[in-house]
């Protein structure tokens, strides 16, 4: 525990150093409040278009910035040396990698909660911004987000050998997973048989973090019609009592997954040199 504790400390002592991460802050918060001040135009409760937009916002932005962020990190330690130094010490490799994932994540929420506190204390002086049960599902979609792809950072950061591959695989897995994601569902839906569309269409949304966190917030802002016959089921899971507990223990699965992936990589590599 305070091998973890140190690692975090220090990633969040190089994080919050890091211009990379205020300039991410900066451009998060300035279209948040771009967002904020058209909704304060036209304000309407609930499910509404400016919320959609935020949700696409979020989902194109914090990706990328948490897989570059986490696989910079990594590689960033390779690159320097930092690694070898580090290991010459009593240090795992699941304290190093659990820490390296605690401190990036105090980071991504430090820069999600600066733009939503930004966009909420603009709105309050405005008196138009959103109300509080769309706010804090927007907040929780984007720490969502921010958390599954960090998680998908660890991995891609333990896999590239330098900050350009990881750069690449970072680009290649956000335009995976965000941009292309609609298109190759609906290819892979239209080859298969009517009965199995409904089956795979579950299944194939647990695998992209992106998509399970879009359909889950959409449906808890009460957006769910939105979304077609197919997705009737996850409307009604999604909206019973347990659904969000099945959609943490989903999201604990995800970044645990990713973790161990990245830790028995590390090990592996590790034990080479």
């Amino acid at each position: 525990m305070t091998e973890t504790a140190y690692v975090a400390a220090r990633e969040m002592k190089i994080g919050f150093r890091n211009p990379w991460a205020y300039s991410f802050t900066a451009l998060f918060a300035l279209f948040m409040l771009s967002l904020l001040l058209i909704h304060s135009q036209g304000y309407v409760k609930g499910y509404s278009g400016m919320s959609g937009t935020m949700l696409n916002l979020a989902l194109y932005l914090l990706p990328l910035m948490a897989l570059m962020l986490g696989s910079f990190s990594l590689t960033g330690e390779k690159e320097e040396g930092n690694w070898e130094l580090l290991s010459t010490y009593p240090l795992g490799t699941g304290a190093f990698l659990i820490g390296k994932y605690i401190g990036l994540a105090a980071v991504m929420l430090a820069v999600v909660a600066m733009g939503f506190g930004i966009s909420g204390v603009a709105g309050w002086l405005l008196g138009g911004g959103w109300d509080t049960f769309t706010y804090v599902r927007l907040l929780f979609f984007s720490v969502m987000l921010s958390l599954f792809f960090l998680g998908i950072s660890m991995m891609v950061g333990t896999l590239a050998r330098n900050r350009w591959q990881a750069l690449t695989i970072s680009v290649g897995v956000w335009f995976f997973a965000i941009i292309a994601w609609p298109s190759l569902l609906i290819a892979a839906l239209g080859m298969m048989p009517y009965m199995w569309i409904k089956p795979s269409v579950v299944a194939l949304t647990f695998l992209n973090p992106a998509e399970l966190t879009r359909l889950f917030t959409v449906v808890k802002l009460g957006g769910g019609s939105t979304l077609g016959p197919e997705y009737y089921d996850w409307m009604v899971w999604i909206g019973s009592s347990w659904g969000t507990p099945v959609f943490a223990a989903g999201a604990l699965a995800w970044i645990g997954i990713t973790l161990t992936a990245a830790y028995v990589v590390w090990e592996r590599r590790r034990g080479r040199v």
